[in-house]
């Protein structure tokens, strides 16, 4: 071998080498890629190309034949099918218990939720008390009220005993059964209805139990010297986070989770509401109200009254007066609210803590 031809070697070798290296700083200094996948062969437990069989025919063919069984080898049934199993009962949260008389309705086969609505009374109303019909979805096992494109293996009616308007009476009960007993005939059920001496006589301790553990707690705002127009009110308020109610002559301070009811009240005239010019009018005083079993005690709705009451009264230049007119100590709050808590433990030991709904539904 001549010696251009060892240099023309060792000259390559070396380009190589210089080449070499020029990509692999390149791959170093430019963004990191991912690494590749392993293949599924490579993972552990994994059959090697040489374990992997084609399945036998038959064996196929069989596996077609048999229907789909649960693990434990019983054939799955869709929910709602004859032999399925039932779905769990989840209790329901509109009927309690506690302030509602309950009738069962049973059925002799599951109800289509178009044929319930069909047949629902017009009015959920027994007199001055509300009820609900509510259907267990074969589905999800739910008490719902109806609805359609579901089915319901059975249905039940909550009468609410008691609220502000009183007590359930015997005249309240009877129409109730009325309109549930129409219902019932309508769907082709059979409905249980409970005692309609032992419903009043809970009804009525309930009352009792409401009655005395009830509080609205109320404070009025006097004008000391120039009235106040509506526009005006309206402009003050809206600085301390009240919005104007679903009631003409209320502005509301709204509670933190939406759909419950606000924390306070703030009430004034319902002519000056309705007025057509809002700085035409002309308002003396203003009621700044809490209703105490509306709101949780764990959201401070005392303080949030004592202190809106301050500043109101601060910014209308207003005095506070108590319901009568007579002006208000500010050293009452510390008083009231020690009577607060006594009635907050109250409320909680007969499960009717302020702000569930059992007992917003009985403080209506």
């Amino acid at each position: 071998m001549s010696l251009t031809e060892l240099l023309a070697i060792l000259g390559g070798v070396v380009l190589a080498g210089v080449v070499a290296h020029g990509a692999w700083v390149a791959r170093k200094a430019g963004p990191r890629r991912a690494s590749p996948q392993i293949e599924p062969s490579l993972h552990a437990g994994a059959p090697s190309a040489a374990e992997r069989q084609e399945p036998d025919m038959a064996q196929a063919q069989a596996a077609v034949a048999e229907p789909f069984a649960a693990p434990g080898g019983a054939p799955e049934l869709a929910a709602g099918e004859p032999g399925a199993g039932r779905p769990v009962r989840k209790p329901s949260t509109r009927i309690d218990a506690l302030i509602d008389a309950i009738a069962s309705i049973t059925l002799e086969g599951p109800v289509s939720g178009e044929m319930a609505l069909a047949h629902l009374p017009g009015s959920r109303r027994a007199g001055t008390k509300p009820f609900h019909i509510e259907g267990l979805n074969v589905l999800n096992g739910e008490w719902e009220l109806p609805l359609p494109g579901q089915r319901y293996s059975e249905f039940q009616a909550g009468l609410q005993m008691a609220n502000r308007s009183g007590a359930l009476n015997e005249i309240e009960y009877s129409e109730f059964v009325q309109k549930l007993q129409a219902f019932v005939d309508a769907i082709g059920g059979f409905v249980q209805f409970p005692d309609m001496l032992d419903v009043v006589a809970r009804a009525r301790e309930l009352d009792q139990f409401a009655g005395e553990h009830d509080a609205q707690l109320a404070v009025r705002l006097r004008c000391r010297e120039a009235a106040w127009t509506l526009g005006y009110v309206q402009q003050v308020a809206l600085r301390h986070g009240f919005v104007p109610g679903a009631v003409p002559g209320r502005l509301v301070l709204p509670a933190a989770e939406e759909g419950l009811p606000p924390v306070l009240t703030l009430g004034f005239e319902a002519q000056a509401a309705l007025a057509e010019d809002p700085q035409a009018s002309a308002l003396r005083e203003l009621t700044l109200s809490l209703d105490v079993p509306q709101t949780p005690e764990s959201a401070e709705p005392f303080a949030a009254w004592q202190e809106a009451a301050r500043a109101l009264a601060r910014d209308f230049e207003a005095e506070l007066c108590d319901d009568r007119g007579y002006p208000l100590n500010l050293h009452a709050f510390p008083a009231i609210d020690e009577g607060l808590r006594g009635l907050y433990r109250a409320l909680a030991e007969r499960d009717l803590a302020a702000g569930s709904l059992a007992a917003r539904r009985l403080f209506s």
